[in-house]
């Protein structure tokens, strides 16, 4: 079977949205996936959508029309991958909060996967819910509505409206009010702390309250998260659900 430069093309525009979203969305853009993986994948997919997808000619005036073409596609992979990953991240958020809470913000530690100072409870909220990723198979979704777009959004046909930091800032609005949610029972197990350190300081002034108050707080915040573990899929659900609801509203911005 013979292909000629215009199914060529057409391929190469599959293979640049695809490989857009594959390194910058949550999962399959880890640091720690090979690059093998990745580009395995984006090649795979690719080569299927290529035979799925109805051919048409794409419009371009020159190379120069071809290469914005290529730099259109591009970023509609790009800008799914990073709202989506958005999503993610705010776990992280919330874990930096919880430890802030429980007095375990300066316990941080080095995450190979993003090469960057993360904290305990961030890492653990983000590697359980990437486990709750896996096995409800939410990536094979997340690739679905990425695929989606080929139909919304024709190859050679992007346009990509400025007005798209509208849904950015929205999500980055939702990031902090959600990263709240998802610790307010902590919140509320160390206002309760706070208040009983507060009457024992006024009735028992000889008592160190600072080294007790310590202690209790991590304890406390333990115990809080012991029981949150049950809320894990729960707040997984949650973010994909955002994840999904955020990258069709990026869609209607092409």
């Amino acid at each position: 079977m013979s292909i000629t430069l215009q199914q060529l093309e057409f391929f190469l525009m599959i293979v640049v949205r695809m490989a857009g979203f594959i390194y910058t969305a949550p999962f399959f853009g880890l640091r720690n996936v090979p690059l093998r993986i990745k580009t395995g994948l984006t090649m795979a997919i690719a080569v299927v959508m290529f035979y799925v997808l109805p051919y048409e000619p794409l419009e371009y005036a020159g190379v120069i029309g071809f290469a914005l073409l290529v730099v259109e596609e591009t970023l509609v992979g790009l800008i799914l991958g990073f709202v989506a990953n958005i999503c993610y991240q705010i776990l992280a958020f919330s874990g930096q909060i919880l430890d802030m809470e429980i007095g375990f913000s300066m316990v941080n530690e080095m995450d190979p996967v993003t090469s960057a100072q993360v904290t305990v409870s961030g890492n653990m909220y983000s590697y359980a819910v990437m486990l709750m990723l896996m096995i409800t198979y939410m990536h094979h979704y997340l690739l679905d509505a990425l695929i989606d777009t080929y139909s919304i959004v024709p190859l050679g046909k992007a346009a990509v409206n400025p007005m798209i930091y509208s849904v950015v800032v929205k999500m980055i609005g939702e990031y902090f009010v959600l990263g709240f949610r998802i610790v307010l029972p902590v919140f509320a197990a160390m206002l309760i702390v706070n208040s009983v350190l507060a009457i024992l300081a006024r009735v028992a002034p000889q008592l160190s309250m600072f080294v007790i108050g310590i202690q209790l707080k991590v304890f406390v915040g333990l115990a809080v998260m012991v029981v949150m573990i049950k809320m894990i899929p729960g707040i997984a659900s949650l973010i994909f659900d955002k994840m999904l609801e955020v990258m069709r509203e990026a869609v209607a911005y092409f």
